[in-house]
């Protein structure tokens, strides 16, 4: 069945077919779930020229519309992006199945046994921005772990995600995994349809902005796992090494402006303010970065003046905000007013420092002298990533496979009753780990 033939039937039935496949597909083996995944690695292959040729269609469509550069950019798949996607997919397949997982193993009794053991969620809902990449690393993690996924990306990358989801539902048509475990909608209105799906949908993840995201909590009863805006932050502390510092601060804004893990405000300790910013603008306007500063580092650098709504903005481009701090509270209350919860970054040769930093910032990352740019599942070996959550429940940052299971308690005895184990004359439990 292709994308198009799904389509044609009413959401609530594509959502019963994905649910059932789910069902069947949760209790595959680790073998049956990872020669899906290659089948999917060789089917796009297959049609990388395919692919590659819609994702210039939606290119040129969004270009002609006036996208903005930032969009631009997470739309634009090219076969480096592609080749790169499908080692990603591949490293899906390598990583520990993490379902049906024995969590707890305890005796209650002689005879009376409970496990607690992983399985999956069932049906996710996964609503995302014009990423193409996000299709098929989202398919991999819902296969590894057993869950079904009903996606929708962005208008501007229609094209490629038809043609990708095609491809996936090619290979899985192979495998023991029905095709119908990963389906695909293609419409704005078929959203707010799909957050009112509770009976077939066991989580909703959507990617884009607070305002988005804030949306869709308010209009479901969907469990709702938020991935936001991403204003990430760097403190260069006093005790920095001024080359890290500056090297670190290029990466995070330059490498890929357009994440959501790309630096957006850079806090300067006022001590070392002077010399450091007279470096470092150097080298940032170097790289076509647009610097505003606050009142102090105009002080410093002739640079354009930030506002107050600059420190609450996340670019996802070559524009980075800058301001001194007078000490490292200053810095950490900073970014618990204005930061997103996503990344943010400490520079320090003190390791009692870096500890206060790393202990006292509300993030879901918080890293020491290294870019905010690492903030990513294939970075940290999930192998991909369904999001990054910036809530405080977890799962909680990276959503990798961990994130995609639950568990369920099973308990088994000979014939035991509770009344052996009430009144006066009770039994006690042993409660003994085996």
């Amino acid at each position: 069945m292709t994308v198009s033939e799904t389509r044609s039937i009413p959401l609530v039935e594509l959502a019963a077919k994905t649910r059932v496949a789910a069902q069947k597909l949760g209790i595959l083996s680790t073998a049956e779930k990872n020669q899906a995944i290659e089948a999917i690695a060789q089917a796009l292959e297959a049609a990388a020229s395919e692919i590659i040729a819609a994702n210039e269609a939606d290119c040129r469509a969004a270009e002609a519309e006036g996208i903005a550069k930032p969009l631009y950019n997470r739309l634009k798949f090219d076969t480096s992006k592609l080749k790169s996607t499908i080692a990603g997919l591949r490293d899906v397949a390598k990583l520990p199945d993490p379902v049906g997982v024995v969590q707890i193993h305890r005796e209650l009794d002689q005879g009376l046994i409970l496990k607690r053991i992983t399985c999956p969620l069932g049906v996710l809902g996964v609503i995302f921005e014009a990423r193409p990449e996000a299709v098929i690393q989202i398919s991999a993690l819902a296969i590894k772990s057993g869950n079904g996924v009903i996606l929708k990306g962005g208008k501007e990358a229609i094209n490629s995600c038809q043609v990708l989801v095609k491809a996936i539902r090619q290979g899985l048509s192979q495998t023991a995994i029905d095709p119908d475990a990963v389906q695909l909608l293609t419409t704005r209105e078929e959203i707010l349809e799909l957050l009112q799906l509770d009976d077939y949908v066991d989580l909703i993840i959507p990617r884009g902005s607070n305002s988005f995201v804030k949306f869709v909590q308010d209009n479901t009863r969907i469990p709702v796992l938020g991935h936001a805006e991403g204003i990430c932050h760097i403190y260069i502390d006093k005790l920095a090494d001024i080359k890290k510092a500056i090297a670190i601060t290029i990466d995070a804004k330059t490498q890929y402006p357009a994440a959501c893990n790309a630096v957006e405000t850079l806090l300067v300790h006022q001590d070392i303010a002077p010399g450091f910013l007279l470096e470092a603008v150097t080298a940032l306007q170097a790289k076509n970065v647009e610097l505003r500063g606050d009142d102090q580092t105009l002080k410093i650098v002739n640079i354009k003046p930030a506002t107050a709504e600059d420190w609450s903005t996340e670019y996802s481009d070559l524009i980075l905000s800058i301001k001194i701090v007078g000490n490292l509270e200053e810095a950490i209350a900073h970014i618990n007013t204005y930061g997103s919860g996503h990344t943010d970054a400490i520079i320090t040769e003190d390791q009692a420092t870096a500890n206060t930093f790393l202990n006292q910032v509300d993030g879901a990352g918080v890293f020491h002298n290294c870019s905010t740019r690492f903030a990513d599942g294939f970075r940290y070996g999930f192998g991909a990533e369904v999001g990054i959550s910036t809530q405080q429940m977890p799962p909680r940052g990276p959503v990798g496979l961990e994130g995609l299971v639950t568990y369920k308690y099973q308990v088994v005895g000979d014939g035991h009753i509770v009344e052996t184990y009430s009144g006066s004359n009770a039994k006690p439990f042993t409660h003994r780990d085996l």
